[in-house]
């Protein structure tokens, strides 16, 4: 089923995106007493790119350049299937939330790819890393999914966000939903390669798990990979705002705007959490990832007993 403010939603994130990259900076400038880039700083930096040639080794394939190419591709196709709190989604079918977990899956598929088709070992490193702990990030994703169709009896995004309000959250369902949310919240961080398990700001080959792997791209491809995941973030808050803030206020237009609002609300709490905290080291950072699959499978106990 399509829906008309499913195109509103998906303009408005396809145009906002990148504008949540901005909000984390300037959070983590304020709390370091820094006045900050300029707020359209992630606009500034893709337009440099999409007028910048293409470098490609000779030793690459057609891999190296279609792995931005399928893994923006891969993630628009899921944002078509994600609503914002109550604007349903453009696309919405039963059983999307695993064509959504699907479609992220792919989109790094290819982007470890074309990490490994270099022949670089950073890369070859990074992508390593990137897999391995995606395998632990990803069931936590379905699982909590799972979760929250097994409680509002639903088979859709759409109609399983628009069955979460407030007052769940003071019913025998309000700790399976906020162990849903945990869950979410850890997913949300690593799919994103946020602190506590990457920094993306961090220059430090060494260390890096996403930014290392796309180090080889450059120009209109590293622009795509930087917008698709400006876009995976949009996705997934939509997720975890869905669940830790299913505000309503009657109207689909208001809705919308709270919805806006709350992402950048998420981007501020990022960029504070990135503030205070530091990574994890690489060994912890399983462990911490295995909390968001334990978070959602108690939290399907809950729901099913």
């Amino acid at each position: 089923m399509l829906s008309l403010w499913g195109i509103i939603h998906l303009l408005a994130a396809l145009t906002l995106a990148p504008f949540l990259l901005s909000i984390i900076r300037r959070t983590k400038a304020v709390c370091a007493g820094r006045r900050g880039p300029p707020w359209l700083q992630p606009y500034a930096e893709l337009w440099k790119l999409l007028h910048k040639g293409a470098v490609y080794s000779h030793t690459t394939t057609a891999v190296f350049i279609a792995g931005p190419l399928v893994g923006g591709a891969a993630t628009l196709v899921a944002l078509f299937c994600v609503p914002l709190g109550g604007v349903p989604a453009f696309i919405s079918f039963p059983l999307d939330f695993l064509l959504v977990a699907y479609l992220l899956g792919i989109a790094r598929f290819f982007t470890v790819s074309a990490a490994l088709d270099t022949g670089s070992s950073f890369g070859g490193m990074g992508a390593s890393r990137d897999v391995f702990f995606a395998a632990l990030a990803e069931p936590g994703l379905v699982l909590a999914l799972t979760a929250l169709a097994m409680l509002t009896q639903r088979l859709t995004l759409t109609d399983i966000y628009a069955h979460i309000d407030p007052q769940l959250f003071g019913s025998g369902a309000g700790p399976a939903l906020l162990l849903v949310a945990a869950a979410l919240s850890v997913v949300f961080l690593a799919e994103n390669a946020r602190v506590p398990v990457d920094d993306p700001a961090t220059h430090l080959e060494l260390t890096m798990i996403h930014e290392v792997m796309v180090l080889d791209h450059s120009g209109p491809d590293l622009a795509l990979i930087h917008y698709a995941a400006a876009l995976k973030m949009w996705l997934l808050g939509c997720l975890l705002l869905g669940t830790l803030l299913p505000f309503r206020t009657g109207s689909v237009p208001g809705d919308l705007l709270i919805g806006v609002a709350g992402q950048a609300a998420m981007a501020v709490g990022v960029g504070v959490v990135e503030s205070v905290m530091a990574r994890l080291r690489l060994v912890r950072v399983p462990q911490f990832l295995i909390a968001a699959s334990i978070l959602a499978i108690v939290a399907l106990f809950l729901v099913a007993r």
